[in-house]
């Protein structure tokens, strides 16, 4: 669990704790959306200095945002590797038998491996800095105004909620499980490619069978207390939006006008 820190919440006094749910929800879809805009290397160095700038404020260290990314390093290789040999695009670079490397091919996985760095710490800082409960208030508030269509928001936040909750906890019952395999003898990184199946089977059935069970004994547990999401609900906590939610929005909507303008001079 130390070792994880994507969906993990850290309890730190930061300008960016403080800030409303709301916000932080809001600019992390605005942001999810610019990052995909051609912008050039200008417009994502702008938009990577001002991530760097909203981890300086959120007080996060550079090694616990490295563990975000680390757990994603596999995924990413992955996409950046189908990038360069299937893009046939632009001059040829090189080629070695049937492996040509183009320059747009290479342009364009560079490209994708900063937009995946720069989607896996903007949420890393909203999961790291946002209570669950926090969470929860502020999906609910946004999605308010489908409640006239008949939209199930408070289930929908509470949902979202506890899978973003349960992602670390998973994660460190994969670790268990892999320790626990790994100790009767089954190799996940050794073997023929079989063997390498069936290891991974091994850690599936089980990682299945404790995350319904943990889902099962929460379901429980809320049953006990009376829970029942279609009565009226009161909140201790109300959302207050204060001057520096505005601030940092208006930040926010600035840097995603620059990205798409951007992408259409550049």
């Amino acid at each position: 669990m130390n070792n994880m820190m994507f969906g993990k919440y850290l309890p730190i006094d930061s300008f960016i704790h403080r800030l409303d749910p709301r916000l932080k929800i809001g600019a992390l879809l605005l942001l999810l959306i610019a990052v995909f805009f051609d912008a050039g290397f200008i417009g994502y160095a702008l938009l990577g200095t001002f991530v760097i700038i909203m981890t300086l404020l959120s007080h996060i260290k550079v090694s616990q945002v490295l563990k975000a990314v680390k757990p994603m390093l596999f995924m990413m290789a992955f996409l950046m590797i189908f990038n360069l040999l299937f893009i046939q695009q632009g001059n040829l670079l090189f080629s070695i038998g049937f492996i040509k490397i183009y320059d747009q091919a290479v342009l364009q996985t560079v490209y994708i491996f900063i937009r995946l760095i720069l989607i896996i710490i903007m949420t890393t800082i909203l999961t790291a800095t946002t209570k669950p409960l926090d969470l929860t208030l502020g999906i609910e508030h946004l999605l308010s105004p489908f409640k006239k269509i008949g939209f199930p928001t408070h289930e929908v936040a509470m949902m979202i909620s506890i899978a973003l909750r349960f992602i670390p906890t998973l994660l460190e019952e994969t670790q268990r499980i892999m320790k626990a395999q790994a100790s009767r003898g089954v190799e996940f990184s050794e073997g023929s490619l079989k063997e390498k199946i069936l290891s991974i089977v091994s850690l599936i059935i089980p990682l299945f069978i404790s995350a319904f069970q943990r889902a099962e004994d929460l379901a429980n547990a809320m049953e006990s207390r009376n829970y029942n999401p279609e009565a009226k609900r009161t909140r201790y906590k109300q959302l207050v939006w204060k001057l520096s939610d505005t601030i940092s929005f208006l930040c926010v909507i600035a840097i995603c006008i620059a990205m798409v303008i951007m992408s259409f001079v550049l």
